[in-house]
């Protein structure tokens, strides 16, 4: 079955008789997120299941061995370098961690166009499917391949110079944030859509971000939540001095470009909260659907408004539901 964006299909299937492997991503800077992956590495083993360890550079301050070279578990995995061939030949990606290790990896996932799992070990872990407490029911239903994929729309982003010139280009899961390097001064920068202008501000910076990043970010930013299911790009101007800087929902089929001036300070487009593209002044940065989602892996088919209320903890006490069964 062929998934859309919106659509799912079944747990990731290989060649019959193909060995089955997954590449794990988990945070290390907690004792218990090394007990957690050692735990995981081990129940994925005992099913038959391979496992391989993206290595993410993690020592010790004191320069000794890394809890993960020591570990009885993890210190046996086959270690990969991050990379477009970190996850090659895996059935998945499978992280242990908060959001920022999730974007990471999704990354990872995306290289080789296979799904990615997350499971919270951080704070609201507002991109993970489970919990701490739920690993081993997740991990049961990996081996089981009882678990569905949707895909995640993104973004590609394109930054040129004054002249034309392509600086650079890179892409986005939550969003492209275009900020000003100097917190001291103001950005002033035109917004377009669809190649006409909109508004021009000074501003702190420019959020241009995709329904799975409108509770992040852009969210703390003023902008609205969007349901994962919506087909849209979100922008939302960041501290604008303005009467008009109100975010903006446009059809994932429009171009968003948001052009510096020549005179105002270096700006930088940061996609994700770690890959950058510096900007020098009177830089443009366009927007647009991105040209491959990111895999996602469900583990349920509860809907979002549930996650919504449940990691951020939403009051909702006095709700009777509806009376004639419409649900």
């Amino acid at each position: 079955m062929t998934s859309t964006t919106q659509g799912t299909t079944e747990g990731a299937a290989q060649p019959q008789g193909a060995e089955r492997e997954i590449l794990l991503v988990p945070h290390f800077y907690r004792p218990d997120n090394i007990e957690a992956a050692a735990s995981a590495a081990s129940m994925l083993r005992d099913a038959g299941i391979r496992v391989r360890l993206l290595d993410q550079g993690f020592r010790e301050p004191d320069g000794g061995a890394s809890p993960v070279s020591s570990d009885p578990v993890l210190g046996q995995l086959e270690s990969v370098l991050p990379g477009p061939d970190a996850a090659a030949g895996c059935e998945l990606v499978l992280v242990l961690g908060g959001d920022g290790t999730f974007l990471r990896a999704a990354g990872v996932a995306r290289d080789q166009d296979i799904p990615v799992l997350g499971i919270n070990l951080g704070h609201v872990g507002f991109l993970a499917e489970g919990e701490a407490e739920s690993l081993d029911a997740a991990l049961r239903q990996v081996v089981d391949r009882t678990y569905v994929v949707e895909e995640r729309m993104t973004i590609d982003v394109y930054v040129s110079a004054p002249d034309g010139e392509e600086i650079g280009r890179s892409w986005a899961l939550n969003e492209c944030s275009i900020e000003n390097i100097e917190r001291n001064k103001v950005l002033d920068a035109v917004l377009e859509v669809d190649f006409r202008p909109v508004s021009a501000f000074g501003c702190d910076g420019v959020l241009i971000s995709t329904p799975t990043g409108s509770t992040a970010y852009a969210f703390s930013a003023g902008g609205p939540v969007m349901w994962p299911a919506l087909d849209a790009i979100l922008v939302v101007p960041n501290n604008a001095h303005a009467l008009f800087a109100k975010p903006l929902v446009v059809s994932p089929r429009s171009t968003v470009a948001v052009e510096s001036d020549p005179s105002t300070g270096t700006a930088v487009a940061v996609m994700d909260g770690f890959r950058r593209i510096e900007l020098p002044p009177g830089s443009r940065v366009e927007v647009i659907r991105g040209s491959r989602p990111v895999k996602w892996v469900r583990l349920d088919q509860r809907p979002f408004t549930d996650r919504l209320v449940r990691k951020f903890q939403l009051p909702v006490s006095g709700w009777r539901g509806p009376k004639y069964g419409l649900a």
